[in-house]
């Protein structure tokens, strides 16, 4: 698993992740992955579209970074997943905690809304 990140002009980070988002991803990027979405209040735009697979413990790292940026009044949103890890997010209903956007003109204007509360 690979992350790189971006800060657009209109303070929205863009964090693309590459690979395999199982308990080897997760651990590769977790550190480094918190840091960018949770450390200060952030409103992050997480690019699915490299993510080959995705494992409950990925799903669980998106999840917590989600809360955590929330706490801090900011916001987390998905991009572009390949069909089978919109699968896998849509049959955990992860896709009704956290919106999962087709397009980035569409991301970066959902972050910036009012989220749902996380439980």
């Amino acid at each position: 698993m690979e992350l790189t990140h971006e800060d657009l002009d209109d303070g929205i980070r863009k964090i693309d992740l590459f690979g395999r988002l199982d308990l080897e991803g997760a651990e590769r990027i977790d550190i480094r992955f918190t840091a960018l979405t949770a450390a200060t209040r952030t409103f992050a735009v997480i690019d699915l579209s490299g993510v080959e697979f995705m494992a409950s413990i990925g799903i669980a790292t998106l999840v917590r970074a989600a809360r955590a940026a929330r706490l801090r009044d900011g916001n987390l949103v998905l991009l572009s997943p390949r069909s089978n890890v919109a699968q896998v997010l849509a049959s955990m209903k992860i896709d009704q905690l956290l919106p999962v956007c087709a397009t980035l003109e569409e991301a970066r204007r959902i972050v910036r809304a009012v989220p749902p509360t996380l439980a």
